[in-house]
């Protein structure tokens, strides 16, 4: 059996850690290098990092926080938030990212996840998707700008076209589980695996070892995206490993 990944996430907004609850909310936990560090010690299988203030607001990318962070790292780094040009992905690997995370950039053109894919090899493209159920339209659809902008794209047929397009990986968070602490959204993920044959991290929901014991054994992702209960210490990567390994999960 494939091993199963642990991936910390850090979302970084004005050069300092944040975590909210459903996306709102936002709190200063930290320094996005220190956390780097400890989480590397800790036995983290990756790092995704985040950078939520140009999703946001949009300005120059962090390059001197990114080459800091990969410099002191021996784990995969994925680098996200408001990538938009084949230049912007091209500094992010040169500045020592392993691989990119796109999101609103490949809503608004889908074939440049084709061009970066073709460009730098489907293993850096990984597509971030925050999908949200609409109760009026009676199905999941694709969120943008911080979780505050629906698309009229349906979650279940974006995948399908990624995937098709030359993504390597996708990183689904459930935005109503997102901070929630009651599980993850294991029903949605599932009808998502099925229509892609891409490795999927999942996201939102994770609040105690035990929920990734249950996320792996109802479905076949990949990796668990974990952020508050790692940073608020409320468990440990090693906590959720042992737990993993006596569920009978593989792990690193």
């Amino acid at each position: 059996m494939i091993k199963k990944r642990i991936i910390p996430c850090l979302d970084v907004k004005d050069g300092r850690v944040v975590k909210g609850i459903q996306f709102k909310g936002l709190r200063d936990i930290g320094n996005p290098v220190d956390y780097a560090l400890y989480y590397n010690d800790q036995g983290a299988d990756e790092l995704v990092f985040l950078d939520i203030s140009r999703t946001e607001a949009g300005h120059d990318l962090v390059l001197d926080v990114i080459q800091e962070t990969a410099a002191k790292l021996f784990i995969p780094l994925t680098v996200g938030g408001g990538i938009s040009t084949l230049d912007d992905i091209s500094q992010l690997l040169n500045h020592g990212a392993d691989k990119v995370s796109l999101n609103s950039s490949a809503l608004k053109n889908p074939q440049f996840i084709k061009e970066a894919s073709n460009k730098f090899g489907s293993q850096c493209i990984c597509i971030a998707i925050d999908s949200n159920y609409d109760s009026e339209l009676e199905d999941y659809y694709c969120y943008t700008h911080g979780g505050k902008q629906r698309t009229n794209k349906r979650v279940y047929d974006w995948v399908q076209e990624v995937g098709a397009l030359g993504a390597g990986e996708l990183l689904i968070t459930s935005m109503t589980h997102d901070g929630m602490k009651q599980g993850f959204d294991v029903t949605h993920l599932h009808e998502i695996e099925q229509r892609v044959n891409i490795p999927i991290i999942a996201s939102g929901g994770g609040g105690k070892p035990s929920h990734f014991v249950d996320l792996f054994k109802q479905t076949d992702v990949s990796a668990g995206l974990a952020a508050s209960i790692l940073h608020d210490k409320e468990t440990t990567v090693d906590e959720i490993k042992t737990c993993m390994s006596e569920g009978g999960i593989p792990v690193r």
